[in-house]
Order: C-alpha cells, then structure tokens, then sequence
C-alpha cells in the first residue's frame, strides 16, 4: 500500500469552500453551547442563505429536518488527539466530534420550521452565532440513519449528553 500523498503534494491540489450563507443562533461564545443537537433541544436559531443561491432552497420545505454542514471559524488550530467533551480519556480526533479536525467542518441536523424568503426558521441548534454555512442537505431516515452495533468509547458517555455544554478547549 502506499503512503498517500505529501502535505505539500495535498496543498497544490487544495480544495476552497465559500459560505452559502451564515447561521444565527442565541450562542455567541463558544463556552456553554449545548456540544449536539439533541442537546440543543428547542433551541431557536435562523439560517440566512446568500441570495444567489435562493432557488437552490425549491421543495426543502417539505422535509422537517435538514443537515447544516459549516465552517468552525472559531477555531484555533488542529488536534489529532483531543479529549471530548463527553470523556475525560484522549482520543484520536477522527473518533470525536471535536472541531479542532485537518478540515474544520462541522455537521448538525436539525428540526426545519419554516423558510421565508432566503431565511431557514430552524430548532434544536447547537451552533455559535455567525458560524458561515458551506451546505444544506434533506434529512431523510432512510438514507441518513442506521442501527448501529457499536459507538465505540461513546457508549457509557451518552447519558449526560443533555446537560453537556462545551467550554474553552477547542477555541
């Protein structure tokens, strides 16, 4: 097998994103938001979409939920071993949900209420206010959801989930 491109071989073919639009959420520090959607339950937030792409948003209002894929732009840095919020073990950042990734993307899904005029009305958000959003997906069961046999060192963690808020150590 081989040992994949160098870092300087992966920068000549660099990949750019450009921000579809801005999420707006009640969160503006990163300290104390809920660290998932379920833990962001009833969490009111607004996703204003760039005008350019207004016909891109045709027939989305039929889906009651949606997947926000974004940008973390407040972090600093990356870890390849992190220790997340739900553990106090280090793990290798591919295993967490954890911003501080080679490419900080983040995904949440959440409940679509309603879209007036380029401006998602969204809930259960668990995003910081101002974050750029890179895309928007129809969040369908059938394609986006799977029993599962094992989540790995989550297992024992989920159970505070609700009440988990993140803090400093990915800023």
């Amino acid at each position: 097998m081989g040992t994949g491109p160098t870092m300087e071989e992966q920068e000549e073919t660099a990949v750019v994103y450009r921000p579809i639009g801005v999420i707006h959420t009640p969160f503006h520090a990163i300290e104390g938001m809920p660290i998932q959607p379920r833990g962001a339950l009833g969490v009111p937030g607004t996703v204003d979409v760039l005008p350019e792409y207004h016909a891109a948003l045709a027939d989305l209002d039929g889906f009651s939920h949606v997947i926000l894929l974004y940008h973390f732009h407040r972090v600093s840095g990356v870890k390849l071993r992190v220790i997340p919020f739900l553990d106090t073990v280090e793990r290798g950042v591919f295993a967490t949900r954890a911003p501080v990734r080679p490419n900080p993307i983040g995904l949440s899904v959440v409940r679509l209420r309603s879209i007036l005029a380029g401006t998602l009305q969204v809930e259960n958000v668990d995003v910081l206010d101002g974050t750029p959003l890179l895309d928007i997906k129809p969040y369908i069961p059938e394609f986006d959801s799977f029993g599962v046999d094992s989540i790995g060192w989550c297992d024992s963690s989920l159970r505070c989930l609700p009440e988990k808020r993140s803090d400093d150590r990915f800023g």
